[in-house]
């Protein structure tokens, strides 16, 4: 439905601009075409799928012998803006790991999240790097981690925090109650299992919702944070790289864009020149 919707506004189009058949329609008008959606404000998105949906029918005309080329073979849609990763500020982040300490019914489970919470937070794990993570992986003396397992496979070392070592270290007193038959993961479920992602995410949004955040809290967003954090507190683009474990290191400016968004709204509210009367 889509695709004819799509074909039948191109055809549109070339009435108006008086493109009598397909074959007359060469890749300058098509390029022309795009740019024009685009400036009307199309998501690139949708400008990918008009020109799949041409791309079809050019090529299926072309197999039937009635076109030489398909036009819109090389014609690509400008890309859309990238989607800022969606972060907690500090108060947030504060608030969520406080809860977590504040008199829980269950201690032995409340110390367990509190570490994975500071620890993510802490040391920038992805959610799966985080169930990873085995006892013997952390070195204690020197707050360090060895993390494996992350895209690519590839194992980085990361420093952890003074905050998420204490809670680890509070965990690790409790840990034996319910570790039983598993030696090696450092966070184990109530069955002595290691703990799944699913049940991380599950813990991370009980104790958002008894935070009172009115924002839907997900394990990445806790590593979306500390790249935020350390970036607007240090600057330090390729150390945040390092840390993040991104290879390369165009991944990791998307940070820079949330800084930068910060400090125009600090900037606009503030600064006495950028106040606009309304």
């Amino acid at each position: 439905m889509a695709c004819r919707r799509d074909l039948a506004r191109v055809a549109q189009w070339c009435t108006t601009q008086g493109i009598a058949n397909w074959a007359a329609l060469g890749e300058p008008r098509l390029r022309a075409y795009v740019a024009q959606l685009h400036r009307r404000g199309l998501s690139g998105r949708s400008l990918q799928r008009h020109l799949s949906s041409l791309r079809g029918l050019l090529a299926w005309l072309v197999r039937r012998g009635c076109l030489a080329a398909n036009v819109a073979q090389g014609v690509r849609a400008p890309r859309g803006a990238r989607s800022l990763p969606k972060v907690l500020d500090f108060e947030q982040i504060l608030k969520l790991l406080t809860v977590v300490a504040d008199k829980p019914a269950d201690k032995v489970l409340a110390a367990r999240d509190r570490a994975m919470f500071e620890l993510m937070y802490s040391s920038g794990l992805r959610l799966a790097e985080l169930v990873a993570v085995d006892v013997a992986h952390l070195d204690r003396g020197e707050a360090l981690l060895t993390v494996h397992r992350g895209k690519g496979g590839k194992t980085r070392v990361v420093p952890v925090g003074r905050a998420a070592m204490d809670a680890i270290e509070a965990w690790l007193t409790q840990r034996g109650a319910l570790a039983g038959a598993e030696p090696e993961a450092l966070f184990v479920s109530r069955r002595g299992t290691r703990l799944s992602a699913r049940a991380v995410q599950s813990r991370l949004k009980h104790w958002a919702r008894r935070a009172g955040l009115e924002v839907n809290v997900t394990p990445h967003m806790l590593r979306h944070s500390f790249a935020s954090h350390l970036l607007e507190s240090s600057g330090d683009l390729r150390a945040v790289q390092e840390l993040l474990g991104h290879a390369d290191i165009s991944t990791t400016q998307v940070y820079t864009h949330l800084d930068f968004q910060h400090l125009a709204q600090v900037y606009d509210g503030a600064h006495p020149r950028a106040r606009r009367n309304k």
